[in-house]
This record gives C-alpha cells, structure tokens and sequence, in this order.
C-alpha cells in the first residue's frame, strides 16, 4: 500500500504571513512536489493567485496546477462541502505529490479540519503532517492578536467583565492549542524586550511542549517545516479547543469581503494614500492584490492590513494578459460601491 501523503496545516490571524511562508517554501522546495490548498475570503482568488505565480516549473510544462482554491466560506465550516471532493482528486494524484499544504483563512479553527482526516474517504491516503501556527509578534505585542485594533473590537462580545474572553482570543488559543510549530513572524518590527513578552505570552498558552521559531518575511528552511510525522488526527486529544463540546461553531457573519477591477494603473504611493484613507472611514481589516503601475512591465503585489501596507513585485505582466488593478477589500460592513467610487476618481 502506498504511503500516506503528508499534510501540512499552516493557521493564524488575517495579515500574520501564512501567505508569504507558503510562497518562500515553494520557492526553496528542494524537489518536493507540494500542492496546495487554500481558503481565500471571497471569490476573488489573490492568494492563490500568488502562490502559482512564484511556483519553480515553467508555465508551459505544468499540465496541472497544484494550487486549489476554496472560496466558498471558513474552511472548518466548509470541510464536507468544498474541502472533501478537494483531497479526493488530490488523493487521485498521489503518485505525482509528496506533500500537501493547507492555508486557513484567518478566521478558521484548526480542529475540526484535522477531524476530517479520520474520515475513511481520506484516512487511507492522507495524513496531518503538523499544524504550523503563524503568529504576527508586533499585533501581538500591542494587545491586539491580530493587525487591526478596529478588526478586534468588532469580533469582540459585549461583555463588560474583564475576565471575558473575547472570541479573538478564544480563536487566537484554539490556534496555539493545536500547534506542533509556532512561528513568531514579523519580529523585525519590535524591539527585543516586546518579543521576548510575546514569546513568554504564547508559551503560557500552548498546552504542551512546542518549538517556537522567529521569522521575518516568513523565510524559513522548508526541512524546519515539514517532516515532523505527527499523525496529528490520532493526536487530538492533547489538542484542547473551547469549541470541544459544540458541533458546530458560529463566526461573525457580518465580516465580508468585495473585491474590485479597474482597467487602469496607479501610483503605489497614491494608492496607498487612498486606501489608508478608506480604512479611516470604513472597518477594513486586510487589502490585497495585484496593481498595474504606469510604465511598469512587472505586476504589483500589494497587501495591507490595517494602516501597515506591504508591496512587492512578483512577475512580468503576460503578453495576453489584461493589466488590470484588481483588489479584494476583507472587512465588516464594507460599503462596495463607496470603496469603488473613491478608487475611480483617485
């Protein structure tokens, strides 16, 4: 019988790097063949998008991408539904992948995705490598858990007691309390005293003995993040959740993501202008995308998450493809047309 195909969970807040640690891991894969999976927040899909620009084989060889996009809600809310057929056809492929990574999107529960690998459509084929947490150090550091003061307050309960804890925190432990590797990432943007209270913060709350590891720019050996055998679905009792005894679990449904497409080119620093500017007037959480610059041959990546923006350029526009800005905007009670109309005019 053919061995089992690792499965690597990669988890963590909006804005933390998972995306940026996947793109530096297929870049440096040593000859692994790696799939991908991930859970992107609306129809929009950057993040994958990404990920199959930056992979190693040219795009005349590759007869099949190994980056699959699942759009349709919280992936440990959708693990049936979209997640399954996903790791069947995948499972179908296993002579041609030595390993499988699985992005969360930043609002999921590690738990009950590694449930899923004890069902029998996927136990015999597959199994859970580790559970990679990646912690943004400088949200963490300043109180917040994740980048956005503004996102934190709006997931938070009302509660006025000081010992509540808010659903933030309670994902943000869930998170660790399934971890088999924590990467505390960003550390370049705090001091040392700051990391080493973070680093004290998140051995508090990991349940068992776990390596932390510091990053920046998510630039990590890929032998530190795959190989550990933990056979993690036959490993959840130590893995204790908050959402042990619920079936189900609720997310903040007024979170939402719009996503717009404009056939022009901006100025990065005008854009940025712009959208720091929006999120001033609307609860923005996370910005991300492509940007056509004027008489630039090289697509723009830009990512934001609260005031903080990042922008790099990935690749060369294609000969048959349309140098469109196309942004996807991840907040609560977004007004989309508000957000088109201000980019419009900019």
């Amino acid at each position: 019988m053919a061995a089992k195909i690792p499965v690597t969970v990669i988890t963590g807040f909006l804005g933390s790097g998972k995306t940026t640690l996947i793109r530096h891991l297929l870049q440096n894969n040593q000859g692994r063949r790696i799939a991908v999976l991930v859970n992107e927040f609306g129809e929009l899909g950057i993040d994958g998008e990404l990920l199959k620009s930056c992979q190693v084989c040219p795009e005349e060889e590759q007869t099949d991408s190994n980056i699959f996009e699942l759009t349709n809600g919280c992936l440990c809310c959708t693990v049936q539904e979209e997640f399954l057929p996903t790791m069947q056809q995948l499972l179908q492929r296993r002579d041609s992948i030595d390993c499988i990574l699985i992005e969360t999107s930043g609002l999921a529960l590690p738990k009950p995705l590694v449930k899923a690998f004890r069902w029998h459509e996927i136990r015999a084929g597959a199994t859970v490598d580790a559970v990679i947490t990646v912690v943004d150090c400088e949200a963490v550091a300043n109180g917040t858990f994740a980048s956005d003061p503004e996102a934190v307050a709006a997931q938070r309960e009302a509660d006025e007691s000081l010992e509540h804890e808010t659903p933030l925190q309670e994902l943000f432990e869930d998170q660790l309390a399934c971890a088999d590797l924590v990467i505390l990432n960003k550390t370049d943007l705090v001091d040392r005293g700051k990391k080493a209270t973070v680093e004290e913060l998140v051995k508090q709350e990991l349940p068992r003995v776990v390596k932390i590891v510091e990053s920046c720019a998510g630039k990590l050996d890929p032998s530190l993040l795959l190989g550990f055998n933990a056979a993690v679905e036959d490993n959840l009792d130590s893995r204790p959740s908050h959402h042990d005894t619920e079936e189900e679990h609720d997310h903040d449904e007024d979170i939402t993501s719009t996503h717009v497409i404009l056939d022009r080119a901006f100025h990065p620093q005008k854009l940025v202008n712009q959208l720091q500017n929006l999120a001033q007037h609307q609860e923005i959480y996370r910005v991300k995308g492509f940007v056509s610059v004027p008489n630039k041959s090289m697509r723009l990546v830009m990512q934001g998450v609260g005031s903080r923006f990042e922008q790099f350029y990935d690749r060369p526009w294609q000969i048959d493809e349309a140098r469109q800005t196309r942004l996807v905007f991840i907040g609560k009670d977004l007004d989309s047309d508000a957000i088109e109309s201000q980019l419009v005019t900019l």
